[in-house]
């Protein structure tokens, strides 16, 4: 594998590991019927060649190195004109597919959050996610209410997505070797199509909530001005990381009751 500098990539640390790809790939379950697979950030195709393994998968790869695209061309033919050299961040991806797939790839520590918050704008095409990124981040996204690490964008990805850890993955896999740990999730999508609340709030609410961790909610939500009666609750004397999805939703539709 040719040697790429992960200041170029992103904060990418390339996979060297043929049997961690492939156990990467296992992962998917395609539900749903689906087909259509992305691959974000491929490189120089670690993964990709698994996936093309599966001739049941139709597999889209995108880049934005050049270099990576070069190889990409090079080296996997099959993929004839589903190579995109693009910025993943800045794609319209409803017009990549004309249905629902798969995400799977090696995320870029340093963006990692930003794919997943285009994932969950497009949550209802996207049924399901397969990635490896900085073993802490995993742990974050897939913890329960009540842990320290739990956070913002664990709310909010649990509220669409049921996340499970998958398996870690020692540093000593990759090239250049980054300083930590990664491991592998799965995110697959739940059943809840909607909230019975505003979304744009129930995203503010929860963003809020967790902006001064140590704080109870009666002071984190103060910009609300609400009144005392509803502040004396209490669900207000409680900090962030101890609500579920669901004691998020009820608290959003309390908020909008009283703005």
């Amino acid at each position: 594998m040719s040697k790429v500098s992960p200041k170029k990539h992103l904060g990418q640390h390339f996979l060297v590991d043929q049997n961690i790809a492939t156990k990467i790939v296992e992962q998917l379950t395609m539900p749903g019927g689906v087909t259509n697979v992305l691959e974000i950030g491929p490189g120089m195709g670690v993964l990709t060649q698994y996936l093309l393994q599966h001739k049941e998968y139709t597999t889209t790869v995108i880049d934005i190195d050049r270099e990576s695209i070069a190889y990409l061309k090079e080296h996997f033919p099959a993929l004839e004109d589903r190579i995109i050299s693009a910025d993943f961040l800045k794609t319209d991806l409803s017009k990549l597919f004309p249905g629902k797939f798969a995400i799977i790839g090696n995320f870029p520590y340093n963006i990692s959050s930003q794919i997943f918050f285009k994932v969950l704008a497009h949550r209802d095409v996207v049924p399901e996610v397969v990635c490896m990124l900085q073993k802490e981040v995993a742990e974050r996204l897939a913890e329960p209410p009540g842990s320290k690490t739990y956070g913002i964008l664990s709310v909010l990805l649990q509220t669409f997505y049921t996340i499970k850890y998958n398996f870690t993955v020692s540093e000593q896999v990759f090239h250049p070797k980054p300083k930590v740990k990664s491991a592998v999730i799965s995110l697959i999508r739940n059943e809840r199509e909607s909230l019975p609340c505003n979304e744009k709030r129930f995203f503010e609410v929860v963003k809020l909530s967790f902006g001064t961790r140590r704080k109870t909610l009666r002071n984190c939500l103060k910009t609300f001005n609400l009144p005392p009666e509803v502040t004396a609750l209490p669900v207000f004397d409680e900090r962030a990381e101890q609500l579920s999805v669901d004691d998020f939703i009820a608290l959003t539709q309390l908020v909008e009751q009283h703005i």
